[in-house]
């Protein structure tokens, strides 16, 4: 398959019903392409946001199990986000891990 030198594969910050990437061909500039930019944004500002909360949460002392584990799984998710918008940037690829949780239901309205 050919492409120019200005269309590149992203990688978009959704998966697909059956928990497959998915990716979009083009320069960039498109309602896609925007669209994606504005999801992996409120993305990381979620994960930032989830961070200060996690913080006041681990400094109480009364919190409970069930709250930690909510919190943990939060930040899972978080942490899954932030890899995808890493690697969509080309930090680095990210090698899959079992139950990352990219599957169906992770991206937006899922």
């Amino acid at each position: 398959m050919y492409f120019s030198h200005r269309q590149q594969a992203r990688l978009l910050p959704w998966s697909d019903p059956g928990g497959k990437s998915c990716y979009l061909i083009g320069d960039g500039n498109g309602p896609v392409s925007r669209l994606a930019d504005e999801v992996e944004a409120v993305q990381l500002a979620m994960g930032a946001a989830l961070l200060g909360h996690a913080r006041a949460l681990l400094d109480d002392r009364r919190v409970s199990n069930r709250e930690l584990r909510f919190l943990a799984e939060r930040l899972a998710e978080a942490l899954r986000d932030v890899l995808r918008v890493a690697e969509s940037r080309g930090i680095g690829a990210v090698p899959p891990v079992e139950g990352r949780g990219d599957g169906p239901g992770q991206g937006p309205g899922g």
